[in-house]
Order: structure tokens, then C-alpha cells, then sequence
């Protein structure tokens, strides 16, 4: 990181930081220099980058850790807000949502999908079939979201996978808030999970629409049960 040549505003630490993060020169998961070294590579006094870097804790980017230091939680800023207004949205609200995310993943997986994204669904869906088997509702809903993951990897659609990247809390706690019901399922027609996964793998790519739908449908179902 090259020093900043002036006195600079706060802003100015800000872009260079977050700068930092999104290149991934500092990776989600790392900590970031101390504050002192900061302070000699940006040229900066010490109050300005402590000001940036308490901007980006509130931004969510960053997040410091009392004894231990400052963090990368998150690389990409939009991301981090839509994961709050998913956070605080109405459950169905997020769940209209998801029926059409999950639509087009579907739909995308079956025509993209590769011999490793068939491996890595159908490993995921035997293992949520396993934990069902044995009641074990945590596992279950691991390997619910795991699924569902895998489908959006499947559809080699960057795009689609950062915005439902953003709904990994939400779906783990919905289909969390279903286990039990889900899980009664399993081995049913009422679940569309194994018809979903089978015309992702045949690349039929309006079955597995429709199964995707009935997969939400079912969840929607147990919500309001």
C-alpha cells in the first residue's frame, strides 16, 4: 500500500482501505495491520485512520476484535447491506423472494451444470437424507442449505450466486424453523428435492423449475402450519 502523499480526509483512509479488502489484497478472515502501521503506510495522523477504520466496522466490513485486533468480515459492501435488510425482513417476504432466486438457479443449473456440481449436490442431498433418517434436525438443515447452495453454484451465474449468498442466513433459519416437518417429508412426493436434483442432472431445465417451486411451495406450507 503506497503512502498517501497529503494530508488526507477521512473518506480518503476509507477508499483506501476498503480498497484493500475488495482487491483482496486483505482476504475476508484476516486481520488487518495494527493502527500504527497503518498510520506509517498511508502517511496519515493516527485519528484519521481510526476514524476510517471505525467506518468500515459500521459499514460491516470490518470488525475489531477487543485484545486480538481488527478484522475482514466481508469484502463486498452491498452484500453486507442487503444481508442486513434481509436480517430484519418479513419471512415471507424472503421466501417470494427465494421462489424466484430458486427458480432461475434451477433452471441455470441444468443447462451449466458440471460432473463436480453433480457430485457436490447429490452428496449434500444423501446426506440430508441420512440426517432425516436419524432425526437429527441440525444436520438436516446443513445439508438443506448445502443443497440449495450447490444448485446455485450449479448455474455458473456469478451474479445470481452473490445476491443468494446474501440469503444464507435467512434460508438456514427457515428451513431451521422447518426441519421437523421437512424432515416427515422426506421419502414423500411432497418433497421435490430428489426430482429436482435428477432434472438438474438429465439438463431439463423446465422440470427442474418447476420442481425448485415446489420445493419452496412445501417450505411456504410449513411455515404457515
Amino acid at each position: 500500500m503506497e503512502p498517501i502523499r497529503r494530508r488526507s480526509l477521512v473518506d480518503t483512509v476509507v477508499d483506501r482501505l476498503q480498497s484493500e479488502i475488495v482487491s483482496g489484497i486483505w482476504d475476508v478472515g484476516s486481520r488487518i495491520p495494527a493502527e500504527a502501521a497503518l498510520v506509517a503506510q498511508l502517511g496519515v495522523s493516527r485519528p484519521s485512520v481510526r476514524e476510517g477504520v471505525r467506518a468500515l466496522v459500521q459499514l460491516g466490513l470490518l470488525e475489531t476484535r477487543p485484545g486480538d485486533g481488527t478484522y475482514v468480515i466481508a469484502s463486498d459492501p452491498t452484500e453486507v447491506a442487503l444481508r442486513r435488510t434481509l436480517r430484519d425482513a418479513d419471512a415471507r417476504e424472503v421466501m417470494r423472494v427465494r421462489r424466484a432466486l430458486d427458480a432461475l438457479a434451477a433452471g441455470e443449473a441444468a443447462e451449466n451444470r458440471t460432473a463436480a456440481d453433480l457430485r457436490a449436490i447429490e452428496a449434500a442431498l444423501r446426506a440430508r437424507r441420512e440426517a432425516a433418517g436419524r432425526n437429527d434436525a441440525a444436520a438436516f438443515t446443513d445439508h438443506d442449505v448445502a443443497f440449495h447452495l450447490g444448485v446455485v453454484a450449479a448455474s455458473h451465474n456469478s451474479l445470481l450466486a452473490g445476491i443468494y449468498a446474501s440469503f444464507d442466513s435467512s434460508l438456514h433459519n427457515a428451513v431451521s424453523g422447518n426441519a421437523q416437518g421437512s424432515m416427515t417429508a422426506v421419502g414423500t412426493s411432497a418433497d421435490r428435492h430428489e426430482e429436482l436434483f435428477a432434472a438438474i442432472r438429465d439438463q431439463r431445465a423446465d422440470v427442474a423449475q418447476a420442481a425448485a417451486l415446489g420445493v419452496v411451495e412445501l417450505s411456504e406450507r410449513l411455515m404457515k402450519a
